[in-house]
């Protein structure tokens, strides 16, 4: 599933290339057809993210909600901003990207961006007129050039959004929906705090306040979007051995001190996600390990799909076990 980097990296695509157009908005798949024609030919006017969740208004005070789910996801064409986690993902902005990013040079700081931070399709050497997506076969992935604008849609598109000069294909959501701004505070409203939007004392208050008085074990606090927004799967183990805490604690009796790291972390695991379009979550490596790291999972996680593997500090092997209906991995040994 998502978590909270991918979406906060897809509303910046939106605020870049949509925000101050016109959008034209359809439903291929015919299941948004009146959605779509709420939203048809209004300007978008703002683009938020919060934790898992996407909030696209447009004029006259109308809000598009999407929520990716396990099996949703943007594909982008035309003339786009684009960086190089993006294009290793062939255009497909939401499915967890775990393929990797090749940079450009083995010293992060080294690689070159424009002046929006992120390279262009040009600086890529992708045609100008491209659409760029991710297929479940092999052959299917990758940069397809086209002769007319906007391409034809491919597969079940829930509602594609258009310009003069970008189109946006969503496939595969849980949630796609017009709401008003009463309906979208009251969504937020449920919402656990997100670092990214609120990383003032009172949103790390209120999570410490939240998971403090909860019996509930801390490796499922972690994952309920009412407690904190946009953490997931990988997020969560790699938090909780980060923190060296049993994932069965409970939130109760994990020290408040060590309830405040951790939100500490998150935010800055999340703006590293944002900015990187990696959930990296290993630190002080080198300029080779983090060339490493970024292209390859294997190297990016301490536990993360490490299940039977020695664990990199203590060398126990690394655990696989379900906590709420979830892979859950961890050392035993490191998070006693």
């Amino acid at each position: 599933m998502p978590e909270g980097h991918s979406v906060h990296r897809i509303t910046r695509q939106f605020e870049r290339n949509f925000v101050g157009h016109v959008v034209h908005a359809s439903s291929p798949q015919g299941r948004f057809a009146v959605g779509a024609a709420e939203i048809d030919g209004r300007r978008m006017t703002d683009a938020r993210a919060v934790g898992k969740q996407m909030f696209l208004g447009f004029e006259g005070d109308v809000w598009l909600r999407v929520h990716l789910g396990m099996y949703g996801a943007w594909d982008f064409a035309g003339e786009i901003l684009m960086d190089a986690t993006i294009a290793s993902a062939n255009g497909r902005m939401g499915q967890t990207n775990q393929r990797g990013t090749f940079l450009d040079a083995p010293n992060p700081d080294e690689v070159v961006f424009d002046g929006a931070g992120e390279n262009s399709l040009h600086s890529i050497g992708a045609p100008r007129k491209t659409r760029l997506r991710m297929a479940e076969s092999e052959k299917d992935k990758g940069a397809e050039a086209f002769d007319t604008f906007p391409p034809e849609p491919i597969g079940q598109v829930r509602v594609r959004l258009l310009t003069d000069t970008i189109c946006a294909d969503l496939r595969g959501p849980t949630a796609c929906e017009v709401l008003d701004p009463v309906q979208v505070e009251q969504t937020v409203a449920k919402l656990g705090p997100d670092p990214l939007l609120d990383p003032g004392p009172d949103a790390e208050e209120r999570f410490t306040s939240v998971v403090r008085r909860k019996p509930t074990p801390i490796g499922l606090l972690l994952m309920d979007q009412n407690v904190v927004a946009g953490i997931g799967n990988v997020y969560r183990a790699e938090l909780l051995f980060r923190a060296r805490l049993n994932p069965h604690t409970p939130g109760k009796k994990v020290p408040e001190e060590l309830v405040r790291e951790l939100w500490r972390d998150w935010a800055k695991l999340l703006r590293i996600g944002v900015e990187t379009g990696q959930m990296m979550t290993m630190d002080d490596l080198d300029p080779e390990a983090y060339r490493a790291a970024m292209a390859s999972r294997d190297d990016r996680h301490w536990v993360y799909k490490r299940e039977g593997l020695p664990c990199r500090v203590c060398g126990t092997n690394i655990v696989l076990e379900e906590m709420g209906a979830r892979k859950l991995y961890w050392c035993p040994s490191c998070q006693a």
